[in-house]
């Protein structure tokens, strides 16, 4: 049977953890196996900017960051699982990859 990986990824962590948890409620309904979600390492992105416009006085810096969380799920590839799954509200800022794999 083919399997399906799902890729989250999202800057804000407790939106990517909503949809993990639909995901989860699809895959007790459909009783199809599931594995994950794994949680992959979180990148982050770090911008040191200089506080000063002008370029005068002492050198300080402020450091923006933002974290990318990332989520893997392997799912059984059943088609009324698969359907389901495509009909999940994804916010905009959580990015969905799915790719089927034997």
């Amino acid at each position: 049977m083919q399997k399906a990986r799902i890729r989250l990824t999202g800057t804000d962590y407790e939106k990517v953890e909503t949809v993990c948890t639909r995901i989860r409620e699809i895959a007790e309904r459909t009783g199809v196996n599931m594995a994950g979600p794994i949680p992959l390492p979180t990148k982050r992105l770090i911008v040191p900017i200089r506080k000063s416009p002008d370029g005068e006085g002492t050198a300080t810096w402020d450091r923006w960051q933002m974290r990318v969380h990332k989520r893997l799920i392997d799912l059984d590839a059943d088609e009324r699982a698969l359907r389901q799954l495509m009909r999940i509200q994804v916010p905009k800022d959580i990015s969905i990859e799915i790719v089927l794999e034997n």
